[in-house]
């Protein structure tokens, strides 16, 4: 009887896969052998960015740590819980502290601001720990010395991403880091005002570099700390740095598998 149930099974889905809905949507078919099976991967616009085989040494933790994977895994849920925090939170001076308060007390499911907070800084640590993993194997070196690049692009739009959020609750810590933080891009060479080399971009009694056009300006919307500084903080934090790092991610993951996979162990 069991028998001729699977049976039944496998003749409703050969006549599935058969069906030109299902050859639109799945161009290989079943995977039944080992060509099969590479064609899925290399026809999948997620899968082909990893290698269809992988050496030994690729899956043993002692080896590569993971912290590859566990910084994309956390990447996915900073995503995922950020997203639900965006519903509760407005990027106003007015309500951003009120707003952080409700999560914690009275928004259902509040412990995604704390899952949020934690994920983030576990996404710097272990961002760090891979590119100290990358750096003791030696995995840096030719041909990967432009995805070692990559990494560490990725690994300076972590800090940004972490540094942007810092402002987002809207309490004393908040805005006296940030204060610290954009008076340091004033001392920036050459765009900041109170930096070495500012007074060079002077033609006559012209200065291109003031309080109202150099870096600090730049991040902060102003020559204050306030709601336009929260509000282009917020458009950074939730949209502009994670695009541009889902980008390089991407390229990240692809030039993996075009340089071989995961360098061996000398």
């Amino acid at each position: 009887m069991g028998d001729h149930s699977n049976g039944n099974n496998k003749g409703i889905l050969n006549k599935i896969s058969e069906t030109q809905v299902w050859k639109a949507i799945f161009r290989t078919g079943i995977p039944r052998n080992r060509r099969q099976r590479m064609m899925v991967m290399l026809n999948n616009v997620f899968l082909h960015l990893h290698p269809v085989r992988l050496p030994k040494h690729a899956v043993k933790v002692k080896y590569t740590w993971c912290m590859g994977g566990l910084s994309f895994f956390v990447f996915l849920v900073l995503t995922v819980t950020g997203i639900l925090l965006m519903f509760y939170y407005r990027p106003t001076v007015e309500y951003a502290y009120g707003d952080i308060i409700d999560l914690k007390e009275q928004v259902p499911l509040g412990i995604m601001r704390e899952i949020h907070r934690w994920s983030a800084h576990l996404m710097v640590i272990t961002v760090w720990l891979h590119m100290f993993r990358v750096f003791m194997t030696g995995s840096y070196k030719p041909p990967r010395e432009f995805n070692w690049a990559i990494g560490v692009v990725l690994l300076v739009l972590t800090m940004l991403m972490s540094f942007t959020g810092y402002l987002l609750p809207w309490d004393q810590l908040a805005i006296w880091a940030i204060t610290v933080g954009s008076n340091m891009a004033g001392a920036t060479p050459m765009v900041g005002t109170s930096g070495p080399g500012s007074s060079l971009l002077a033609l006559g009694d012209v200065n291109f570099i003031t309080s109202s056009s150099d870096a600090r300006f730049a991040m902060i919307g102003g020559r204050f700390i306030g709601e336009a500084a929260l509000l282009r903080f917020y458009v950074l934090h939730c949209i502009g740095l994670p695009f541009i790092i889902m980008i390089f991610m991407i390229v990240h993951f692809w030039r993996v598998r075009k340089d071989g996979g995961i360098s061996g162990p000398t």
